[in-house]
Parts: structure tokens; C-alpha cells; sequence
């Protein structure tokens, strides 16, 4: 199963193998934009490891195979180029019915409408397609850009979570955004 979801300027793929060349050299090019809003692991009994772009698309494919999570590439639509990732994670039914969405965009293409045109599409693909009824959207207190981005895409803040997500190697609160699918009874 394979979606694809198409935009007015971007559309989203999942990633694959193949997109392991142009997925290296932005994360490469924008380590620095990114570093303070990447998701860590804590120290337990081992010492973390990050996992190679091949090891990386394994899980991606075997979690969206499952039905937990789908992650996506987000790509201009005229030129095919790869700008960005967006993933449907945690996906959960029965009572709960919900999800969250996380995000990252090539700082070159940051503030044109992107990142929300694509947190829009997938927010409308959870709740057409897989009927769910609950999307949050959490992001560290000091990042502006993307709360501008969640509450673009209709998402409104519910509150925070003190220590929520091991980020840049520590434990940080974060914003809570929520987006509720009204269909869903």
C-alpha cells in the first residue's frame, strides 16, 4: 500500500530507498537548523545510536506495514525535489482513535506554506481515510515557526507537557496543539 498524497505545490510520498541521495544531502545541509528541534534518545544501559537512512526506511516501511505510523517525504511538485518529512505516528483505534504528527523542513524552503500545506494533507488523510478522530501536534515552547504552522493548520493549543520528548539531549516541555475530527461520533 502505497500513499501519495498531492498538494497545489508539494505532494507527499512515503520515503523509500530511493530517496536515501537527497534525504542525506538536506539533512546534511541543515544540521544545524534542525539540531535543536531533533528527538533524542535518553542514556539508559546503552549508549544511543542513530540509526542509518537504510535502517531508518526499514522501520518506516515495517511500522506503516502494521498500521502504527506512516512517514512521509515532502517533495515539490514541479521538480520532484525532496524538501522536508512528515509523519503520521503513533496511530492508535479502538476508543482512542488518534495520532501525532511531527515534522521538519530544508530551512531554504521554511516559511512559504509547505509544512502546513503538508500537516493539512495528512491531517485530512487520517481523518478521510482512516477515520480518525484526534491529531496532536507538540513542539518545544520556543519554536515559533512551527506553532505558526499548527495553528495555520487549524490546530488549536490544549496545553503543555512539562518533560514531554528527550530533545537535543534533555527532557523539554512542550506545547500541545489538537485537531479533532467533528464527523467522528
Amino acid at each position: 500500500m502505497s500513499v501519495r498524497l498531492i498538494g497545489q505545490e508539494i505532494f507527499l510520498k512515503p520515503i523509500s530507498f530511493f530517496d536515501k541521495s537527497a534525504w542525506d544531502e538536506v539533512r546534511s545541509r541543515n544540521q544545524d537548523w534542525l539540531i535543536p528541534w531533533e528527538a533524542t534518545k535518553p542514556k539508559v544501559d546503552q549508549i544511543p545510536t542513530i540509526p542509518s537512512f537504510l535502517q531508518m526506511v526499514r522501520v518506516l516501511n515495517k511500522e506503516k506495514r502494521a498500521g502504527r505510523s506512516i512517514s512521509f517525504g515532502i517533495f515539490l511538485k514541479g521538480e520532484k525535489r525532496f524538501i522536508g518529512q512528515i509523519t503520521l505516528g503513533a496511530i492508535t483505534y479502538g476508543a482512542l482513535r488518534g495520532a501525532h504528527i511531527g515534522y521538519w523542513i530544508d530551512e531554504r524552503f521554511a516559511g512559504r506554506g509547505f509544512t502546513t500545506s503538508a500537516v493539512k494533507m495528512v491531517s485530512d488523510y487520517a481523518f478521510e481515510k482512516l477515520k480518525l478522530h484526534r491529531i496532536e501536534i507538540a513542539m518545544r515552547p520556543e519554536n515559533e515557526a512551527s506553532q505558526k504552522v499548527a495553528i495555520k493548520a487549524g490546530y488549536k493549543f490544549e496545553g503543555e507537557r512539562k518533560n514531554f520528548l528527550h530533545i537535543a539531549g534533555q527532557w523539554r516541555d512542550h506545547m500541545v496543539f489538537v485537531l479533532e475530527n467533528p464527523k467522528i461520533q
